[in-house]
């Protein structure tokens, strides 16, 4: 093989991370400090030292492993020269919430970290030293409590550390540097794997493509049939085989839309293209065992993790190009390794990584291994977009109640020392808690525009308690349950640290009971800082509409551009109707349920199978009831709010396309059955929909309502209308799945009829016929 001259870009810390791990997973709970607040103990603590000290020094060293050029870089914290004797030491700093001595047994990274500093501070020396310092310095974030570890090694040592280091490294390069190769060369012929395009397929590849190019980010509306995954799986992959970015992130917010994106890498591949995938899934999922406890004296795939684990990457990587669940659970069995880890690890080696928001998204879930450096040539695909909203509001809302906090403190009798700390945090949460229930009367809640910070100083204490009482009492029959106290805790925590003005505090009073919530009213901050991770991102779903609106709550500019597409389905093949004459206004609803039967009975008029869809369960039984009553001879089906996988699965296999007589499925809006189904063919020939979808009154939406009236007099819309009518698009696209299917949506609600309402259809619903009566 020729020699590779493309110079390749390494982190210190990419490198160390991935050889220098050994010994056990035990992960029985995490280190809760954000990177934010560790970049401020480190300014902190370097502002306190003298003029001996140097800080955030970037160090950057040309060299080659094998016949591979790399530029190697990282970024020291601080290099101290002493004034007296010249000697110098390389401080590394690092912040944790966990106990200092916890901390310490994992220091074989950290050391290595410095180690790598120090070889490459003296190359930029004239005369280096004989000798250079190497020193950790670690912060307890709680506490305050600062430890320094410091040792002396000869330049020689240094020396031969970095070269093994590389040298053990280099197995991966290589490998990787061979298949860029093997991969490049088949993107380099991949044609489209169809003939030809469908219908405003092309246009969305073409959009997708120039974004990639301009480093922006397109928000797209593109409907069912159009092919969105190949849409822009195929213009990024081009985008990648030709230099343009690195590896690919397809996000979903379900697990069914990932098999679409495995589907489409798998037609491609049978048109000749070489292309790493993997698929996560979400640690719980995954799991071998019947409880998912990462712990090494629960786990025997824990234990002694490490020192398994890239033999299995390395195998599963060999073998695979589309690495899927079930390979990843076998090479874990073979290797006696998590497979959740060992996906993990497997994705840093691979073009295109599949799977949840959470996996770029979420504050303590997001790839650390991709997203904590400065590489920022990454695509991100995000399919059904609309759903990201409420994911990320999610994700950075944190709330705490008095209830969880008592049942704890309650269940923990034990009289050692730790055990007794814990209980009497617990127990000054309780009391404030109490006391602020009295201090409040009859007030069903109180909301602030600003944190309680009493409360996150309680908060604080009592996780810094149970983060102790974690490492000491690994073995306790709470373990699980304190480990749950101590996730919830350092959310609150973490999520008081990003309090702005796109928050409120909410603090509401049930009974005895008292909870306080940190409200994200506006996501879009949080999800443009996500995407800032990335390139370039393509943001799609058949129903992102209005655009401007998802543009602007997805965290866009005016500067990202929008396109949206027309249905490339023959619109004479679905039959639209609305019933403007019925309302179901909460006020309305008592006198809408007799028309509403009857409505849905003339609409089933042609056999086949049908969904209707209520806005609430109380909504759906009362019409159910009359509906069954009035017509026993029509089989019926149920939406219960217990529906185990196996009941969802059962419900969907009776809509089957050889049913002899009608069948009517009663759902409920927004649900589990009113969104990434596909029912085609004859499985689903009508849908009918009551009501206009929007959220129920709440006091959560009425914040995010007053909010955004203040920012743009939009927050109605952006609170209840919008959200409201994106859940009636995506069941009334269950219907047409197709080119050849065929059928009816019909919408009820008096509201429909307004310029408002009609302003938000697509363009092939403006054939709708009304009906009044």
């Amino acid at each position: 093989m020729e020699p590779i001259q493309e110079l390749i870009k390494l982190s210190v810390h990419k490198i160390i991370d991935f050889i220098l791990r050994t010994g056990s997973i035990d992960s029985s709970f995490y280190d809760a400090a954000p990177m934010y607040m560790g970049a401020a103990i480190h300014r902190k603590i370097q502002k306190d030292m003298d003029d001996s000290y140097k800080k955030e020094i970037s160090l950057k060293l040309e060299t080659a492993i094998g016949n591979i050029p790399v530029e190697i870089r990282g970024r020291a914290d601080g290099i101290i020269t002493d004034p007296m004797s010249g000697a110098i030491t390389i401080d590394e700093i690092k912040t944790t919430t966990l106990p200092l001595d916890y901390i310490y047994a994992q220091h074989a990274q950290h050391l290595g970290q410095g180690k790598c500093y120090a070889y490459m501070y003296m190359q930029t020396l004239e005369n280096p030293p004989e000798t250079i310092g190497v020193q950790l310095t670690y912060f307890q974030l709680e506490t305050e409590e600062i430890r320094r570890h410091h040792w002396t090694f000869t330049n020689i040592e240094i020396e031969a550390f970095f070269t093994d280091l590389l040298r053990q490294y280099g197995v991966w390069l290589r490998l990787e540097q061979e298949w860029k190769i093997t991969r490049n060369n088949s993107i380099a012929s991949l044609t489209f794997p169809f003939p030809s395009y469908r219908k405003g397929q092309r246009e969305l590849a073409v959009a997708a493509y120039r974004t990639i190019s301009a480093g922006k980010k397109l928000y797209a509306c593109a409907p069912t049939g159009i092919g969105k995954t190949l849409s822009s799986l195929f213009p990024a992959i081009k985008a990648m085989g030709e230099g343009k970015t690195a590896p690919l992130f397809y996000l979903t917010a379900k697990t069914v839309t990932r098999t679409v994106a495995e589907e489409a890498l798998k037609l491609m591949a049978e048109s000749g293209l070489r292309f790493k995938t993997i698929i996560l899934r979400a640690k719980e999922k995954i799991c071998i065992n019947t409880e998912c406890v990462c712990a090494s004296n629960h786990c025997a795939n824990a234990k002694g993790h490490y020192d398994r684990v890239n033999a299995a990457v390395l195998d599963v990587i060999e073998n695979n190009d589309i690495i899927t669940p079930a390979e990843t659970t076998f090479y874990a069995r073979k290797h006696q390794v998590c497979p959740h880890e060992m996906a993990l690890d497997a994705a840093l080696w691979c073009d295109l990584i599949v799977g949840d928001y959470n996996h770029v998204f979420h504050p303590d879930a997001y790839l650390h291994r991709f997203f904590n450096n400065e590489e920022r040539d990454y695509i991100f695909l995000i399919d059904e977009a609309h759903n990201l909203t409420d994911r990320v509001r999610d994700m950075y809302s944190a709330e705490i109640s008095k209830n969880a906090l008592s049942q704890v403190r309650n269940a923990l009798k034990d009289k050692d020392s730790v055990s007794k700390n814990l209980r009497k945090n617990l127990r000054l949460i309780n009391t404030y808690l109490s006391d602020l229930r009295k201090e409040h009367g009859e007030q069903r809640n109180h909301v602030s525009p600003e944190p309680d910070m009493v409360f996150l100083a309680f908060i604080k204490m009592a996780a810094a308690a149970a983060s102790e009482w974690l490492v000491l009492k690994k073995a306790h029959e709470l373990h699980n349950k304190i480990v749950e106290l101590y996730f919830e805790m350092s959310s609150f925590i973490m999520v008081a640290e990003l309090y702005d003005a796109h928050y409120t505090s909410i603090t509401e009073f049930y009974g005895h009971d008292v909870k306080i919530t940190l409200f994200c009213l506006n996501p879009s901050k949080i999800i443009a800082n996500g995407l800032a991770r990335a390139k370039s991102a393509i943001l799609f779903s058949a129903t992102l509409t209005p655009l401007p609106y998802y543009r602007d709550i997805l965290g866009g500019t005016d500067e990202d551009f929008m396109v949206s597409l027309p249905s490339p389905f023959d619109p004479g093949r679905l039959q639209l109707v609305s019933h403007c004459g019925i309302s179901t206004k909460y006020r309305d609803r008592e006198s809408s349920y007799a028309p509403i039967v009857q409505t849905i009975y003339q609409s089933i008029a042609n056999q086949g199978n049908y969904l209707v869809f209520f806005p609430s369960y109380e909504y759906m039984h009362k019409v159910y009831e009359i509906f069954t009553a009035k017509y026993p001879e029509i089989n019926t089906l149920l939406q219960t709010t217990d529906m185990s996988e196996d009941d969802r699965a059962g419900f969907l296999t009776r809509f089957d396309s050889s049913n002899l007589s009608t069948l009517v499925g009663f759902t409920v809006l927004g649900g589990i059955f009113s969104e990434g189904i596909d029912l085609k063919g004859d499985r689903l020939i009508g849908a009918i929909i009551v009501g206009v979808g929007i959220p129920k009154i709440s006091l959560r939406h009425d914040l995010i309502r007053d909010y955004f009236n203040k920012q743009n007099r939009q927050g109605y819309d952006y609170a209840y209308v919008f959200p409201g009518m994106n859940k009636v698009l995506q069941a009334a696209g269950r219907v047409i799945r197709t080119e050849t299917d065929a059928g009816i949506v019909v919408l009820i609600d008096s509201r429909y009829a307004t310029a408002q309402y009609k302003g938000l259809f697509p363009e092939h619903w403006k054939c709708m016929q009304t009906v009044w009566s």
